[in-house]
């Protein structure tokens, strides 16, 4: 049995691992993954040799680089037996405010609301990917990722289209208030995502530190939003609701690329 040891610059929350997971499933010689996002270190435990292995890391543009490779006794890995409930509690979590500020940003006319409620559908995306595709092959898995990719981009660039038209046109300024409150509420949201994935895991476990670096993510997000609600009131005027808007479906398309990126 092999050990090696990639720094991934770019893998700062578990979105990217569970992208790396997928690019990696189906490769036979791979024995366990362990993820140390917090140092932002993957540890490959594999038979035979790592060219495969690597080329397919490098393929996701996340800034990988190999470190060391040793051999080791080590034949046995602790399995994660309670992953797939923890993905669905937190899965739904954030499909529930996908729709709860999509609805309300349409209502208050917020394009930050709507944004971040995409920022919250890319998140489910990924969660869902991993879900559905347990126990199917490969190239299901691939279209799964395709169509979720794709999806997400086409809503963030109907997002944009939107901002530009409420740039240059006279437009009734959101309402900060709903702003302000809705995006708290998704703070407290992020909130119990993360005391649920602490809870359910060990602290020895990378995915316990992983889960402070995935809502605080989240929490920049959730307070840009509510910045800008402020603003909206104090400058009476929407381009800080825009601007957040725009900075948010930026984040989201970059998402969806990496999605993408499981389909090739």
């Amino acid at each position: 049995m092999k050990k090696t040891v990639f720094e991934i610059s770019k893998m700062d929350c578990p979105s990217e691992e569970n992208l790396i997971r997928m690019k990696l499933d189906g490769i036979s010689s791979i024995a366990n993954l362990d993820f140390d996002i917090t140092n932002r270190k993957l540890t490959v435990f594999h038979q035979g040799q790592i060219e495969e292995i690597e080329q397919s890391i490098l393929q996701l543009n996340l800034g990988a680089k190999l470190l060391t490779t040793e051999e080791i006794d080590q034949i046995e890995f602790k399995e994660e037996t309670n992953q797939k409930k923890l993905l669905w509690t937190v899965l739904a979590i954030n499909f529930a405010f996908f729709i709860i500020e999509m609805t309300t940003g349409f209502i208050s006319k917020s394009m930050g609301l709507v944004a971040d409620s995409l920022d919250m559908l890319a998140d489910s995306f990924v969660y869902g990917i991993s879900l559905f595709a347990v126990g199917r092959t490969l190239i299901k898995k691939k279209r799964i990722a395709k169509l979720a990719g794709y999806f997400q981009i086409t809503l963030a660039i109907i997002g944009f289209l939107e901002v530009l038209r409420r740039f240059f046109n006279e437009e009734k300024l959101p309402n900060f208030s709903t702003m302000i409150i809705v995006s708290i509420f998704a703070l407290i949201a992020n909130g119990i995502c993360l005391y649920l994935l602490q809870k359910s895991k060990s602290k020895d476990e990378a995915h316990m530190k992983a889960s402070m670096i995935f809502t605080s993510n989240d929490v920049i997000i959730n307070t840009g939003v509510i910045i800008a609600g402020l603003l909206v009131y104090w400058l009476n005027s929407n381009k800080p609701d825009l601007i957040i808007g725009t900075i948010v479906f930026v984040l989201v398309i970059q998402g969806a690329f990496r999605i993408l990126k499981l389909s090739k």
